[in-house]
């Protein structure tokens, strides 16, 4: 029976738990926090929960559009925050209770690798929270510590005034006045939800345009929602510091200019977990960013040592993470494997409206490195965004020049994490736009821009 260590209970974790346990090893799983990590309990679930409450704002406020009178709606924080934190709490608890019934011994505590090799034998060092430490002796170790939110030091986080994301379900009250630093996916993703919630929010963007690695179409689509519902979006900047104030908090500017607030959220990455783990000592290499450097099939430079997850730098996504550990333990126990393709993942970003994306990218297009061919499709004439008012948006396709063959897209809409999984399905399974044409769908629906676009690159 193999022995299997694993280090980190997020979704990498527990899924490659999951895994190890089907295929007859030997599990132990190591978490500091609690089962599903981070992930869980303070990043990913407790973000889209507290989006979600956002997202019913957002169309109460719309609703007299459409002719529906929309009452005057009051927002209570703390059952908001109550809500995210009783959330989290219990996926918790659902996949604590998930992965015993595997038969996975789960460790609540901390572990590092300890300097031992002998007979391809790896040594664990396990440290409890309830009990005495011990040593686990195992073949296979898997390292899935995550990341922590990245700090600055002319902007320290007091979790009243100056926050990270991980301590806004803290706050009593919602920020009157927040400034958001940094304009990435996290940043554009709380200024949205913030200033559905009514909040005045000010956003700072080092770019020209939110979400800068995003496509720019879509990226500048968003953008311009942002404004037109209020936002204060201070482009081509960034923030020197942020200090408090007798009535709030004042966001100093690389131009000497200030900004002053209720709040400021901090939004400028994250740090991978690599510290403390007995990496150097036992020869797992470490980049210059405290990244764990990863092949396709999660293996570091040390045989019998797996690494996945937020930790490895690859895609700081939960589905790349849980497919990252499943892969290490398949390709570990000697089971078929396939290696992970980045082109195919889906991505989300969780504004209002969302923008998803699946493969090749605008960007490669213009710079001819994808021999592709594109439709946009504005979803004021799709007739189910006018029914619900929510036409802010587009579908895109991609097609290859040569085959026909689906190459990728983006989805801008209100529920674009939902659209882009037809083109995300046509991608992995190399479908033809003519075969993606002639799939029916729902009238009317959003989904028909999909289809609709399949058929206009079916005429080139």
């Amino acid at each position: 029976m193999a022995r299997v260590a694993i280090i980190g209970g997020g979704p990498a974790g527990y899924e490659a738990a999951l895994v190890a346990s089907q295929l007859g090893a030997d599990v132990t799983l190591i978490e500091a926090t609690g089962a599903g990590g981070a992930c869980v309990l303070s990043d990913c679930v407790p973000s889209k929960t507290f989006i979600a409450a956002s997202n019913v704002l957002t169309e109460i406020h719309e609703s007299t559009q459409m002719g529906v009178g929309a009452v005057d709606t009051t927002i209570d924080a703390k059952a908001v925050n109550s809500r995210v934190r009783r959330l989290a709490t219990q996926q918790s608890a659902d996949i604590a209770q998930k992965v015993a019934a595997a038969g996975v011994d789960i460790v609540y505590g901390r572990a590092a690798l300890l300097d031992n090799k002998i007979n391809y034998v790896h040594r664990v060092h396990v440290v409890p929270i309830d009990g005495e430490p011990y040593d686990l002796d195992c073949d296979v170790v898997l390292v899935c510590t995550g990341a922590t939110p990245r700090t600055l030091v002319t902007a320290p986080t007091d979790g009243e005034r100056i926050l990270s994301w991980r301590q806004l379900y803290d706050l009593d009250d919602l920020p009157e006045r927040l400034i958001v630093v940094g304009s990435g996916v996290t940043g554009a993703e709380f200024a949205s939800a913030y200033l559905a919630m009514g909040c005045e929010v000010t956003l700072i963007s080092s770019r020209d345009r939110v979400m800068p690695h995003e496509d720019a179409e879509a990226a500048e689509t968003v953008g311009k929602v942002f404004r037109k519902r209020g936002m204060d979006i201070r482009s081509n900047t960034r923030a020197a510091s942020a200090r408090r104030t007798d009535t709030g908090v004042e966001v100093e500017l690389d131009d000497g200019s200030t900004v002053t607030g209720s709040h400021a959220l901090i939004c400028v990455g994250s740090i991978p977990n690599s510290d403390d783990l007995g990496l150097h000592a036992y020869g797992v290499d470490i980049d210059e960013r405290g990244f764990i450097p990863v092949d396709k099939v999660s293996r570091t430079n040390v045989p019998g040592v797996y690494a996945a997850g937020d930790v490895t730098g690859v895609h700081a996504l939960a589905s790349v993470a849980a497919m990252q550990g499943r892969i290490a333990i398949w390709h570990a126990l000697g089971e078929a494997v396939r290696p992970l393709k980045l082109r195919n993942v889906a991505a989300n970003v969780f504004t209002d409206p969302e923008l998803a994306s699946v493969g090749v990218s605008q960007s490669e297009v213009d710079a001819g490195t994808a021999d592709c061919r594109a439709v946009l499709l504005p979803l004021t004439s799709n007739p189910r965004a006018k029914m619900v008012d929510r036409t802010e948006g587009f579908v895109k396709l991609f097609a290859w020049n040569s085959s026909g063959i689906v190459a990728g897209g983006v989805v801008v809409a209100s529920r674009a994490s939902e659209l882009i999984h037809p083109i995300a399905l046509a991608v992995e399974q190399r479908l033809t736009v003519e075969q993606l044409a002639r799939t029916l769908t729902i009238y009317p629906s959003l989904s028909g821009s999909i289809a609709e676009a399949a058929r206009q690159l079916m005429e080139y």
